[in-house]
């Protein structure tokens, strides 16, 4: 665990990487607390409205019932096992069972229709899949063992498990497909050890007496498994268990209360849900939130709504927890995404790779333990997504005063009348008018000016969609970001394309006002 600091230089000064040259997540996440304190509570479920608790001694149990029936159904070391389940006690399990035997897991999401789990299972070439009755319905004829929890053995044997080292192959998570196709993310043992500084950070020093870890996000995306699940089994605090087959904010509040959750890392769609709905959260000592930039007015709703600051972090699929905010150490920027985390380099670049004071590539230094192994069996990638020694993001930035500021995907950012134009101010500004649900700001192709900015709008309910409505919203970003970047469109929709991760599909955006340009 991080020992808190005084302040943040003396925080990263003295921080130091501790990889020993044996390490194998299941020890760190299960078997070292079922041997210290097995009696004391890893997970909590409260899906159905009833609590149960799991133990550390109970999750060893239950992971060696899994890692023995995969060991029957042939699993060894290096293959690949899906994990095709929600928030749950056997999803737990089975990411360990599937490392203590030298074994990669692959998380999927339960939201996956057809073509996206058999792209996802035929490229990891998976060959078992442990599910629940639901999930073997979607996998069916696909020539995969499949493993119910019906189908473990009643007792559980120690294998011994295998011998891992830190650069090991563990977990192969696949990228959103926002910016192309799906990509096999690929990351060693080492990649929970590098998540843990940013994790205790973004929750102000997580792991205080009485801390409980929630997040309405599935434990298939990076950010559910590694940045709540993971970190939480390994430093100790309660992590709760409760599917949510849809967010709301009802929801969200009555998951907190039965599970005493203090400690909650909100996704930006999840927090502007609450926002609009004014649902109280109480009891609630840290929020995280990352996937996208917030902006001030999130963040000063957050300190009304919680009583506390939002620790927004950053990271992604390849290389996650880089940067964050931390409320206990320094106050956040408005506009920025946090500060570096120590133990990583982060910097902003240019084309050639050499480290710029001004806007260019965010990447991350090559040797971080969070840091991808490899893109599954894809070298031309893996090498192309590094520029000299740097992974370079695919996000467009500024560093100022140690402060990252977001200022777009790379191929978001908006090129109008010689202007560069980052949408996340403006999609920023715009959730700032009161009529604003959620909204989506893209680049429209035009003759004139290359592009002009494009803004896809949901309203909230009782809102009318009309002229005086885009009006009002382009006076609104007008009078308060500069006159070269206000919305020269806007167009209404009832609900803007999502992830299952809840960020918007910016691409499918693009499509559509690509399309929009090219009719008569």
């Amino acid at each position: 665990m991080l020992t808190p600091a005084p302040d943040y230089d003396t925080l990263r000064a003295g921080f130091r990487w501790d990889l020993p040259g044996g390490l194998n997540m299941a020890h760190q996440v299960c078997d070292g607390w079922a041997v210290r304190d097995p009696g004391r509570i890893a997970l909590i479920d409260v899906t159905d409205g009833v609590r149960r608790e799991l133990s550390y001694g109970e999750l060893w149990h239950l992971s060696r019932r899994v890692e023995n029936a995969l060991i029957e159904r042939g699993v060894l070391r290096g293959d690949r096992v899906g994990v095709l389940l929600s928030q749950s006690f056997l999803c737990a399990a089975t990411h360990i069972a599937a490392w203590r035997i030298g074994a990669i897991s692959v998380p999927l999401f339960k939201l996956f229709r057809h073509d996206a789990l058999v792209t996802r299972l035929q490229d990891s070439g998976a060959g078992v899949v442990v599910t629940d009755d639901e999930g073997a319905g979607m996998v069916a004829g696909m020539g995969l063992a499949v493993l119910r929890q019906a189908d473990l053995p009643d007792s559980a044997q120690a294998s011994g498990g295998v011998d891992t080292a830190p650069d090991d192959p563990a977990v192969l998570i696949y990228t959103s497909g926002t910016t192309g196709s799906p990509k096999g993310a690929l990351h060693g043992h080492r990649v929970l050890t590098g998540h843990l500084p940013g994790v205790e950070m973004s929750h102000d020093f997580l792991g205080q007496p009485g801390d409980c870890l929630w997040t309405p996000a599935d434990w298939a995306w990076i950010g559910g498994l590694f940045d709540v699940l993971m970190p939480g089994l390994a430093l100790g605090v309660p992590v709760v268990a409760a599917r949510m087959d849809k967010f709301t904010p009802r929801g969200a509040a009555r998951i907190v209360e039965q599970g005493g959750v203090r400690n909650v890392f909100f996704p930006p769609t999840a927090l502007r849900m609450l926002k609009a709905a004014d649902q109280a959260v109480p009891g609630l000592r840290s929020v995280a939130s990352g996937g996208e930039p917030l902006g001030a007015e999130m963040l000063d709703w957050g300190r009304r709504a919680f009583g506390l600051t939002i620790n927004e972090f950053y990271g992604q699929t390849e290389c996650n927890m880089v940067a964050t905010s931390c409320g206990a150490l320094f106050d956040p920027r408005p506009g920025a995404i946090g500060r570096v985390v120590p133990g990583h380099d982060v910097a902003v670049i240019d084309a050639a790779g050499s480290v710029t004071d001004g806007e260019g590539d965010i990447a991350v230094r090559a040797g971080s333990p969070a840091m991808l192994l490899e893109y599954w069996r894809k070298p031309d990638e893996t090498r192309d997504k590094f520029r000299g020694q740097w992974m370079v993001t695919g996000d467009r930035g500024v560093i100022e005063d140690g402060f990252i500021r977001f200022v777009g995907r790379e191929d978001d950012v908006i090129t109008s009348s010689g202007y560069r134009i980052g949408p996340a101010e403006i999609e920023d500004c715009l959730l700032t008018h009161p009529a604003v649900a959620t909204v989506g700001v893209v680049g429209k192709p035009d003759p004139m000016r290359t592009e002009i900015v494009k803004a896809y709008v949901v309203l909230k309910d009782g809102q009318d969609a009309g002229e005086a409505m885009a009006a009002e919203l382009q006076a609104w970003v007008k009078e308060r970001l500069a006159s070269y970047s206000y919305p020269r469109e806007i167009g209404f929709l009832d609900a803007l394309p999502m992830t299952v991760t809840g960020k918007v599909i910016r691409k499918e955006l693009k499509a559509r006002a690509t399309a929009e340009a090219a009719a008569p």
